[in-house]
C-alpha cells in the first residue's frame, strides 16, 4: 500500500529545483567554453528540469485551493494537469533538442575544447544531481510502503514524487553518457561521438517522458483510489447499525490527498427518512475521521440487486469484459487435456477443471461480511 501525506513531495521538488538551477548554469558555461554537444544537451535538460520543478510547485499550490461554486470538487486535478504538461516538456523540449543537437553534431562535428572543464563540471553536476536524487528517493521509498519500486510507481497518486525521482535518475544517466561521449571523442579524436552521446541522452529523456506521460494521463482522466481504502470504507459502512448491506463503492482520486467516494448502501426498511439521514451524517463523520483524504462522500440508498444491475449497465459483465480473465480461463480449460490428471495429483495441484466447476473467477473480491470493495 502506498502511503501519502499532504504535500509530501514538496521538499523533494524544491531540492531538485535548487540543484537543477545550479547545474544548468554550470553546464551552460561549460558548453559555451568547450563546444561539447553532449554538454549543450545536458544544459538544456537541466533548464527544462528547473522549469518543470516550477510548474510542479505551481500545481501543488493550485491543488490546495478550496472548492468554489464553479469548481465544486476543488482544484486537485490541476496537479495532474501540470504533471502531464511537465511530461510533454521533457519529451518535446528536452529529448527533442538533445536528439536535434546530436544529429547536427554528427553531421557537422567539431572538436571539444578543454575537455577537462567538461569533466570538472560533470563531476560537480553529478554530486548535485545525486543529492537531489537521494532526497527524492528517500521520499518516494517512504511513501512506497511494502511495494516494489515499479509497483509503487504504478500505484502512486502523487506525480511530483515519482516525476522528480525519474527526472533525477535520467539526469544521472545523462551525465554518465555525456562523460563517456566526451572521453571517447577526445581519446579517439572522433568528435562525432560527442553527437552520438547527445542522441543517447535524448533517447533516455524520451523514454522517461513516455512513462511519466502515461501515468500522469491516467491520473488526469481519473483513477480509482487505493483498494485498501475502499475496503476500509466498506467495513466502516457495514458496521453502522441501520445498514443491512454495503453493496459497493466507487472512488475517484482528485489529487494525492483528495478523494471522492460514492457508497451504495441498503438500509433497514424499519427506519424513517430522518433516522437514515442522521445515520448518513454519522457515517460521513466516521469515514472522514478514519480517512481525512475523503473530501466528498455520496451515499446512495439502494438494494444489492439494483446496484448490481446498474454496475453491469455501466461497466459490462465483470468476467466477460476482462481480457486477462478470458485468457486465463482459455488456458485453464485446455490445461487438463494437455497434462494428465495423475501428474497434477502427484504434485498436490488440484485439476483446473475442478476450480472452473465452482464458477467463473470473480473480478470483485468479497469481504467476510459479504460486502465488496471498489468495482471501478
Amino acid at each position: 500500500m502506498v502511503s501519502r501525506s499532504k504535500n509530501s513531495s514538496t521538499p523533494a521538488v524544491r531540492a531538485a529545483l535548487a540543484g537543477d538551477v545550479l547545474v544548468a548554469l554550470a553546464k551552460s558555461a561549460a558548453a559555451l567554453w568547450t563546444g561539447s554537444s553532449a554538454m549543450t544537451s545536458e544544459a538544456i535538460h537541466s533548464f527544462v528540469d528547473a522549469g518543470n520543478g516550477i510548474l510542479l510547485l505551481y500545481g501543488i499550490r493550485r491543488a490546495a485551493h478550496r472548492p468554489d461554486i464553479e469548481h465544486p470538487l476543488g482544484y486537485g486535478r490541476e496537479l495532474y494537469f501540470w504533471s502531464f504538461i511537465v511530461a510533454l516538456l521533457v519529451f518535446a523540449v528536452g529529448a527533442g533538442f538533445a536528439v536535434y543537437e546530436g544529429i547536427n553534431h554528427v553531421l557537422h562535428p567539431q572538436a571539444i575544447q578543454h575537455p577537462l572543464i567538461n569533466y570538472a563540471v560533470l563531476g560537480v553536476a553529478f554530486g548535485l544531481e545525486g543529492w537531489a536524487w537521494l532526497v527524492s528517493f528517500k521520499q518516494f521509498d517512504a511513501a512506497s510502503g511494502d511495494l516494489g519500486f515499479y509497483a509503487a510507481f504504478r500505484a502512486s497518486k502523487d506525480p511530483p514524487s515519482f516525476m522528480i525521482l525519474f527526472e533525477n535518475s535520467a539526469a544521472l544517466l545523462g551525465l554518465v553518457v555525456a562523460a563517456i561521449g566526451t572521453a571517447l571523442a577526445v581519446a579517439f579524436q572522433q568528435p562525432w561521438l560527442d553527437g552520438v552521446a547527445s542522441i543517447m541522452i535524448g533517447v533516455i529523456l524520451g523514454g522517461t517522458a513516455v512513462l511519466l506521460a502515461r501515468e500522469s494521463k491516467s491520473l488526469l482522466i481519473g483513477e480509482r483510489a487505493d483498494p485498501h481504502l475502499s475496503r476500509s470504507i466498506l467495513a466502516i459502512a457495514a458496521a453502522e447499525p441501520f445498514v443491512t448491506r454495503a453493496n459497493g463503492l466507487l472512488t475517484v482520486q482528485l489529487s494525492p490527498d483528495q478523494i471522492l467516494a460514492a457508497l451504495s448502501l441498503e438500509f433497514s426498511d424499519e427506519r424513517t427518512i430522518l433516522q437514515v439521514e442522521q445515520q448518513v451524517i454519522a457515517l460521513e463523520q466516521n469515514v472522514r475521521a478514519a480517512h481525512p483524504e475523503v473530501v466528498v462522500l455520496f451515499v446512495k440508498p439502494q438494494t444489492d440487486k439494483t446496484f448490481s444491475a446498474q454496475r453491469r449497465d455501466r461497466f459490462g459483465d465483470p468476467v466477460e469484459d476482462t481480457p486477462k480473465r478470458r485468457r486465463g480461463q482459455f488456458f485453464r480449460q485446455r490445461l487438463p487435456s494437455l497434462i494428465p490428471s495423475s501428474w497434477l495429483l502427484q504434485r498436490h495441484v488440484p485439476p483446473m477443471t475442478a476450480r472452473l466447476n465452482k464458477g467463473a473467477v470473480p473480478v470483485v473480491e468479497v469481504l467476510e461480511d459479504g460486502t465488496k470493495p471498489d468495482v471501478v
